[in-house]
């Protein structure tokens, strides 16, 4: 008798853990239908580009100041050419960090995406949470992430479901 009760307890564990129920959204699906999304998106080009434009002045500075010494670099003096020389490498290391503080992992255009998008994500992420709860799904994958997702069917991609959350219209042009 207390072999048939192991057996019973261990085989509801067992199907318990088949019945686990798995659904996939596809994450650059979502953010194409959000505005916000793509108004930050616009915004964050925008910017790029202005502060891309500075970089090149300041390189462009460096390029002329570099040019200007070659041209006359001959008729100077060695002490008219080191300092001279010292200009030139200053002006490329005030380039080289305008473009880092721009630009760089921890520069401004990082943690203008980081205000501006993570938001955005974070309800997204909400409203995966709340359908996949709401669903009884235990896992949910990316299947825009990449090749981790090799095939996907249909009805297990939740994504219109968490558009709808968010309080979106459905696009019905799917990938």
């Amino acid at each position: 008798m207390r072999r048939y009760l192991i057996l019973l307890v261990l085989s509801l564990f067992a199907i318990n853990t088949y019945a686990q129920k798995y659904a996939c959204v596809d994450t650059e699906y979502i953010l194409s239908n959000v505005p916000e999304y793509k108004q930050a998106q616009k915004e964050l080009e925008e910017v790029s580009l202005q502060w891309q434009k500075e970089v090149e002045t300041k390189f462009q500075a460096v390029d002329k100041l570099y040019k200007a010494f070659q041209a006359e670099a001959v008729l100077l003096p060695s002490d008219l050419k080191t300092q001279k020389e010292n200009e030139i490498i200053a002006a490329e290391k005030d380039a080289k960090n305008l473009q880092r503080q721009k630009f760089g992992n921890d520069g401004e255009l990082a943690k203008k995406r980081a205000e501006l998008v993570k938001p955005i994500q974070d309800r997204i992420y909400n409203a995966i949470e709340k359908v996949a709860q709401e669903k009884n799904y235990s896992v949910v994958f990316d299947k825009a992430a990449g090749a981790t997702v090799l095939y996907v069917d249909s009805k297990t991609d939740i994504s219109d479901l968490v558009l709808a959350e968010l309080g979106y219209k459905i696009n019905t042009q799917r990938r």
